[in-house]
């Protein structure tokens, strides 16, 4: 990732903050020289100094074929806008996008043990649905069994990970507000949250 020396988000913890609340991620790996992506939502583990991301592909999906001998790359990203020359002092200005990401390399390891194949399906209702853990406890071992023939459950050990978090620093005070100002009227929800970063600088 290219980041500006203004925009550098090397914050540690904020990284592992920012990525689970925006853990719909794409990860992207490499086939015969050519960039292959999914969509999918990740569990974020954090042990100690280890940090990995779990989730699961469907069975159909060939990614799966070039996760685990080569680093693949996830893409956290999700809050943007953007920010119109109107709002800074110089009239020779252009415009820009404010945007926060967080990028993870790493290698996968395919989960095919079954209870820990069912763990990690777990761990992604307890994070994404945790109401309906009481429900997925009650389904028949059938129903589990042949679900979990439809996907192939990893874990992804985190290698590197890169931030950038681009909410215009690099402008004055006044430009700030006035873009945070225009911006927290949005009717875009992801629009006000970089007002917010923006304010909270």
């Amino acid at each position: 990732m290219y980041v500006p020396k203004h925009f550098q988000f090397e914050n540690y913890v904020e990284q592992i903050a920012f990525m689970r609340q925006y853990s719909f991620a794409t990860i992207v790996s490499i086939k015969n020289n050519i960039p292959i992506a999914t969509q999918l939502p990740f569990h974020i583990n954090q042990q100690a100094d280890k940090l990995s991301l779990s989730s699961h592909f469907a069975v159909a999906n060939e990614q799966v074929k070039y996760i685990v001998e080569n680093t693949s790359l996830v893409i956290f990203s999700e809050p943007h806008a953007y920010i119109s020359p109107i709002h800074y002092d110089a009239k020779e200005s252009v415009p820009t996008w404010d945007y926060i990401a967080v990028h993870a390399y790493g290698t996968a390891n395919i989960i095919t043990e079954e209870d820990a194949k069912e763990n990690i399906l777990k761990q992604m209702i307890r994070t994404y649905d945790n109401d309906y853990l009481k429900q997925w406890q009650g389904l028949s071992d059938r129903f589990k069994r042949g679900m979990m023939r439809g996907i192939v459950a990893f874990d992804l050990e985190v290698t590197a990970i890169q931030g950038q978090k681009k909410i215009s620093q690099n402008k004055t005070a006044a430009e700030r507000e006035r873009i945070a100002t225009y911006l927290e009227k949005s009717e875009s929800q992801v629009e006000k949250s970089i007002a917010e970063s923006i304010k909270n600088l």
